[in-house]
């Protein structure tokens, strides 16, 4: 009976034993044995911020203190006025040298409906051959989708100051016509500045 107790008092530790991990020797710490870590350098870190979402709102003053958005602005405003200002005034010339019984309420509507499509021309075929070479039928969409409230407040504004200012009357002899004439493509110039550049800025799109 002894030797059998003690028998199990043997085996006991050496179950426990057996049972216990080997823990082996202590792996090192990766800062000891590496200095150096290699990481892949085509991963690029993922942003946390859209792009639309750094831009500071239309409400602010930052907002409208770009040059190059004015500077991009002015030069597809004066695209616009170019075009506008060739159609409106030549067809308003020839209206009163050739048909001056039409009145000069419809002279304007005719000269003002010329200068938007003389400016619509001008600009599809600045898209279509220019540097950004668009496919003809895309770049008459564009210019008609994306100018058309430019080309609308050009023509209100300047009419309604040439009107004030010389009367509706073409007389190209006249110097005072052309002074008369450069403060309304002024006019006509800063109507619709605000608004191109409220689009390239705001929406990455000139009206253009």
């Amino acid at each position: 009976m002894f030797q059998m107790n003690r028998l199990k008092l043997n085996l006991h530790p050496l179950r426990t034993s057996t049972l216990r991990p080997n823990p082996g020797p202590r792996p090192s710490l990766p800062w000891k044995t590496t200095p150096y870590t290699f990481l892949p350098t085509n991963i690029k870190p993922k942003s946390t911020t859209t792009t639309n979402s750094s831009k500071p709102p239309a409400t602010t003053l930052p907002f409208w203190t770009c040059r190059h958005t004015w500077s991009r602005s002015a030069i597809n405003t004066l695209r616009c006025l170019i075009g506008c200002t060739t159609g409106d005034f030549t067809a308003l010339w020839t209206l009163q040298s050739y048909a001056p019984d039409w009145g000069m309420p419809l002279m304007m509507g005719v000269s003002m409906t010329t200068g938007l499509l003389t400016s619509l021309t001008l600009e599809t075929v600045l898209l279509a051959y220019g540097k950004d070479a668009l496919p003809l039928r895309h770049a008459v969409r564009t210019a008609a989708g994306m100018s058309l409230v430019s080309m609308l407040a050009m023509e209100s504004v300047q009419n309604a100051v040439d009107w004030h200012l010389t009367g509706g009357v073409v007389d190209v002899t006249d110097v005072g016509f052309w002074l008369k004439a450069v403060v309304s493509m002024g006019a006509g110039f800063v109507a619709p500045l605000p608004w191109n550049y409220w689009r390239l800025k705001a929406l990455g799109v000139g009206c253009h």
